[in-house]
């Protein structure tokens, strides 16, 4: 069992009292548009889709045990306002949301609970990264130059909303999820996603994103979307390791 909301009350306070270390991961996601070919939850999908993996690759692991908390699938996405499906909330909502559910834990005895956020909007990022200071908790920071340096080549280009990088997770992890018809007639289009916010575009039409998305989701595989999840499982499970300390 890795979920922690499937535990009964009893079953938690066996985790305080034994001899594994538990560690608590949260995913945090977003639900906005991500092209005409993927989920509105792509972000929290992967959020969710390193969690499993790390808390299976720790299954039985003689130092920690590792339980994976509902996810928090809405956030600050204003980038997506002018397509159907998005659904932002306030970043005070958010900081607030993150940091209430972490404390919670924290005053029981679960003090060891890492943050894993698959949405980048800047206003998003700076939120969770508050939130988690806030709360005293770890935080897996994926824009991180190390971090960004063991991801493909489509995430360190900064074009990659909705393109081969995100929609390859999906298929790796949800394949039904994808419309892949539509994923094999969308061209290329290359938008620096960072340069464009520091230029004061607000959203994704302003970046010449008519369509949603960036990259190129006509190259995705779910062969390198396992590949992907490996390298963000590797990550996630370092974090835990040193968390678990």
């Amino acid at each position: 069992m890795t979920a922690f909301a499937e535990l009964t009350s009893s079953q938690a306070a066996e985790l305080l009292a034994g001899t594994r270390t538990p560690v608590l991961l949260l995913p945090v996601g977003a639900v906005e548009p991500h092209g005409p070919h993927a989920p509105l939850g792509t972000d929290e999908l992967i959020s969710a889709g390193m969690c499993a993996r790390a808390a299976e690759r720790l299954d039985g692991d003689p130092d920690v045990r590792v339980l994976v908390l509902p996810a928090l699938n809405y956030g600050v996405t204003d980038l997506g306002a002018p397509f159907p499906g998005g659904v932002s909330i306030g970043a005070d909502t958010l900081r607030a949301l993150v940091t209430d559910v972490c404390r919670s834990l924290v005053a029981q005895g679960f003090s060891r609970i890492v943050v894993v956020n698959n949405h980048f909007e800047p206003a998003h990022v700076a939120t969770v990264r508050a939130a988690v200071t806030d709360a005293g908790v770890a935080y897996l920071d994926l824009l991180r130059r190390a971090n960004v340096a063991r991801l493909t080549d489509e995430f360190r280009s900064g074009s990659c909303h909705a393109g081969r990088y995100e929609t390859s997770l999906v298929l790796a992890d949800r394949p039904a999820l994808v419309d892949t018809d539509v994923m094999r007639e969308l061209p290329d289009v290359h938008v620096d996603m960072p340069a464009a916010m520091s230029a004061g575009h607000a959203d994704f039409v302003q970046m010449s994103m008519d369509r949603a998305y960036c990259g190129s989701p006509a190259a995705a595989t779910a062969a390198e979307g396992r590949s992907t999840f490996d390298t963000l499982t590797d990550l996630l499970v370092e974090l835990i390791r040193e968390v678990g300390r």
